[in-house]
């Protein structure tokens, strides 16, 4: 295949993984939004909502080692494609439940951690594969039109999924989710996930490394990135806390202020349209040159947001202007999210070997959530038996004290030395000096 041949696929990539993306990430969000609903419901409890949650963080937590092995070992094609298909199965068989003996919440839990493994397997072989499916000049335009896609399902899905709830049953949901599915599985399988892979061959009669070597392999590689090992630290404690956040919002906006679900899934796309306008910005602007400077400000925005969250629980409002407050606050959040997280995403996509990417970014995914399901487990007890304003306030205090301590000035200037040149040289001397 020649170089205009292999851009040419390259632009069917592009085109392909991000349609993909979408409509398995419309399908995924719709089944969301409408289970959460459902749980809060028919429960009412923040804690069986909370136990959801952990259904969908823990496994892929506990299991993304593992998929950072096979990335880097197998067929990243072979696993994107089984990972998609074994969603496919696991919502089918929910929706046989569903008609058999109706929805219960083991059986919505059991569905959630399988569809965790799934997405988990299938977002990290993703991940490590960006750079074998397009050029190195549109990796860039890739992972921005890769997060379009999935914002524009949450534009969607949230509003879709208000207007559809109560008005058509649980398995018209399910019956979406694996159209979704089935359709993503069918484009995936047409891709070539090693047009532009730059990947060791094995060489016949060399010992092979057991699955444990590979992961402290990783590890290893790791400890030598000195900016990876800064988000790692960053991500471990802001993602416990942003539990508060993660467990409370549902719970304030439909059991304590009685949120209608059309208004409540309006809010949750506006998050959805911040990450949208914020990702086209990405796309077509230059990177950015300091990632970890640039992310630590957008983070230190997340903790005003989530402590700003409680205030219609101190102050009263009229009804319209707690949705219109919580539309903006959601809508900020999304684009914060986006400038956390793309220039670093992008940052490693070109930093990190193509050899060791499915186990880098599973080690960072496993750090990043390690102590988010005792996070959602203590939100929910607390949320249950605490005033909701005093523990988002306090978390978001916790937050902000984290961010400024772990991303002092000395980390971000060790992470980029070159932000130390690049100040201007000052020439000023005290007065009577020569």
């Amino acid at each position: 295949m020649d170089d205009q041949q292999k851009l040419r696929k390259a632009t069917y990539h592009l085109w392909t993984f991000t349609i993909s993306k979408l409509i398995s990430s419309f399908g995924a969000q719709v089944y969301a939004f409408a289970i959460s609903f459902y749980i809060l419901q028919a429960t009412g409890s923040a804690t069986s909502f909370a136990a959801n949650l952990i259904c969908n963080i823990l496994p892929r937590t506990l299991a993304a080692p593992f998929a950072g092995y096979m990335a880097d070992k197998y067929s990243r094609k072979m696993i994107v494609v089984i990972t998609q298909i074994a969603t496919t199965i696991a919502i089918g068989g929910l929706l046989v439940v569903s008609f058999t003996s109706g929805l219960s919440l083991a059986a919505i839990y059991t569905t959630s951690c399988i569809l965790s493994l799934t997405s988990m397997f299938s977002g990290v072989t993703f991940t490590s594969s960006i750079t074998g499916l397009v050029d190195k000049e549109r990796v860039q335009r890739a992972m921005s039109l890769n997060q379009m896609s999935i914002s524009f399902a949450a534009i969607a899905s949230p509003a879709v999924g208000g207007l559809l709830y109560g008005a058509v049953s649980m398995p018209v949901f399910l019956i979406m989710y694996m159209s979704a599915s089935i359709a993503a599985v069918i484009l995936e399988s047409t891709m070539n996930f090693k047009l532009f892979a730059n990947r060791k061959e094995t060489v016949s009669g060399q010992p092979k490394e057991s699955m444990w070597q590979s992961i402290r392999a990783g590890i290893s590689y790791l400890k030598l990135q000195p900016l990876l090992m800064a988000i790692i630290w960053i991500s471990l404690l802001i993602n416990f806390l942003f539990g508060a956040f993660e467990v409370g919002y549902s719970f304030i906006l439909i059991e304590k202020l009685k949120m209608v679900s059309q208004h409540f899934g309006f809010t949750q796309g506006a998050f959805a349209v911040g990450m949208l306008l914020f990702s086209i910005y990405f796309s077509v602007r230059k990177e950015v040159k300091f990632p970890l400077l640039v992310s630590k400000r957008a983070i230190i925005g997340m903790g005003f947001i989530m402590g700003a969250i409680a205030v219609p629980l101190m102050v009263k409002m009229t009804y319209g202007l707690v949705f219109s407050f919580y539309v903006l606050m959601m809508f900020s959040l999304g684009a914060l999210v986006i400038i956390v997280n793309t220039p670093i995403q992008v940052m490693m996509q070109k930093q990190i070997d193509d050899d060791y990417k499915g186990r880098v970014f599973s080690i960072l995914e496993t750090m990043a959530m390690a102590l988010m399901p005792l996070g959602m487990v203590l939100y929910g007890f607390l949320y249950d038996v605490f005033a909701p304003q005093w523990i988002l306030l306090i978390s978001a205090g916790a937050f902000l004290v984290v961010v400024l301590v772990l991303a002092r000035p000395s980390v971000v200037r060790n992470a980029h030395p070159e932000l130390e040149r690049s100040r201007p040289i000052n020439y000023s001397y005290k007065k009577g000096s020569a």
